[in-house]
């Protein structure tokens, strides 16, 4: 089993609407989210790849320009934007398209981020 990732970038503002009064992130904010889309499986024995990473893009831009210099929070879906609800919409939205998707990471900072990997 060969484990592949493809790597997007996009900029979006959001607020925590859950968090406590005078939080910072209750605040509208920005951040310049790094997405990894993990895939799993048995490379194609001919072909000698998983996918080709030309579809994993094709398959993956439309929802990333759903989010690129939007307000997450306008998304259906996205209410709550934390990093954790961000994969978990992102994995429903990917699974059906991509059925070897194995993982799913937000970064929102170079330090700071989230993995998941479905139900």
């Amino acid at each position: 089993m060969v484990r592949i990732y493809k790597d997007f970038v996009f900029d979006s503002a959001h607020f925590l609407p859950q968090v406590e009064e005078g939080h910072p992130c209750r605040r509208m904010h920005g951040h310049t989210y790094r997405m990894r889309i993990w895939l799993s499986g048995e490379p194609d024995p001919i072909k000698g790849w998983l996918v080709d990473f030309g579809d994993v893009k094709r398959i993956v831009n439309p929802l990333v320009s759903q989010m690129d210099h939007h307000v997450l929070n306008d998304i259906p879906g996205l209410y709550n934007p934390t990093a954790e609800n961000i994969s978990v919409w992102v994995w429903q939205k990917l699974k059906p398209l991509l059925p070897s998707l194995s993982l799913v990471e937000i970064h929102e900072t170079p330090t700071s981020g989230v993995c998941y990997e479905g139900k």
